[in-house]
């Protein structure tokens, strides 16, 4: 770990415990990032404001399909899970892995594929079980990237948990190497037949909570980064599965570097927050401020009064309605704000969050 990195998380621990406040602020921050981004990546539809509104009030504003809703609802749950099992005495097991799997994916399902000649079959994809049929990805290259068999998966699951434990006994590795290779080898196994990328990037937090480290967000605008920092450890460890399962950490040195920069973001963005020096408000990953103060003050008469009209709006502010609908108007073409409801009725949403 660079010396950067290592003295930042030491002032981010000198600054713990927090207040209480600070410390709800940024559980919330966190819930909402890490579920959309993570979803997200798998080609989730949800936006960032349907995904902070479902999560926070369990309302769903604009269309949006029903599986994406129940996704991220159950994905939330297993993130709370992911975390209070961090903090507790248990010992790590495949029987957790294959639980939070089944909390993901909620039930069995069937997948349908048209082949040449008409021809349809389907499988099923079992949650909590593992997978019971090939899988592979095909790489940028165009080239088919086999993960482990069926028949070679247990034995690699029950390897896997074993070197865990053995290595976090050790402390050999700092906490972050060790989420960093436990992310990699669970991938280059891909044990379950969907949702594998969603566990990996809880099991990695599982892992910093539990040694009180920095969890991470994989921001969706970086998934790219995070595809060619895997791909740079295969190519040193090559295609074998039983490889990737056993890879060292000189190998997965790509990646460790990789999320060892968002883990720094995710510190200095935390501190902020602490030390209150930050932007008055967070959108999707970043800052939001606002130079025109009518815009700051019609956010906050809406947090106040969600059912405001145009009219009552420009009265409060003493400017006139044109103003007023011009800013409201910037303002949903950001995402900043959702209406829901009746034309007459309806309700104003502020996303953003105050920090």
């Amino acid at each position: 770990m660079k010396q950067l990195t290592i003295d930042i998380l030491n002032r981010w621990r000198e600054l713990k415990p927090q207040r209480d406040a600070v410390k709800d602020q940024l559980a919330r921050k966190f819930s909402i990032e890490f579920n959309y981004n993570s979803n997200h990546i798998e080609g989730n539809t949800l936006t960032y404001g349907q995904t902070e509104i479902l999560l926070l009030f369990g309302r769903v504003i604009g269309e949006a399909k029903m599986f994406d809703l129940e996704e991220m609802k159950a994905h939330n749950v297993g993130l709370k899970m992911v975390l209070s099992e961090a903090v507790s005495d248990n010992p790590f097991t495949e029987t957790f892995i294959r639980q939070m799997h089944k909390i993901l994916l909620r039930e069995d399902y069937e997948v349908y594929r048209n082949l040449p000649g008409g021809v349809t079959t389907s499988y099923t994809v079992h949650a909590g079980c593992y997978k019971t049929r090939p899988n592979s990805v095909i790489t940028p290259s165009g080239e088919r990237f086999e993960y482990a068999s069926p028949e070679e998966t247990p034995g690699l699951m029950t390897d896997l948990v074993k070197w865990y434990r053995e290595e976090e006994a050790k402390e050999e590795l700092n906490p972050l190497e060790l989420a960093a290779l436990f992310h990699y080898r669970y991938i280059r196994i891909h044990p379950f037949e969907d949702g594998n990328g969603r566990i990996a990037r809880l099991m990695m937090n599982f892992i910093l909570a539990r040694h009180d480290y920095p969890l991470i967000v994989v921001p969706t605008k970086t998934k790219r980064q995070y595809l060619e920092a895997l791909s740079a450890v295969d190519k040193l460890v090559g295609t074998m599965p039983s490889d990737g399962a056993n890879a060292s950490l000189k190998q997965v040195k790509a990646f460790v570097d990789y999320l060892e920069r968002l883990m720094t973001v995710e510190m200095q963005t935390d501190m902020v927050v602490a030390e209150g020096t930050g932007g008055q408000w967070w959108y999707s990953g970043g800052w939001v401020r606002f130079d025109n103060p009518n815009v700051v003050e019609i956010i906050n008469q809406l947090i106040s009064d969600p059912s405001l009209s145009i009219s009552e709006l420009a009265e409060i502010l003493d400017i006139n309605r044109s103003a007023v609908q011009k800013h409201m108007k910037f303002l949903q073409e950001k995402g900043y704000i959702i209406r829901s409801g009746a034309r007459k009725t309806g309700k104003w949403q502020v996303v953003l969050t105050k920090l």
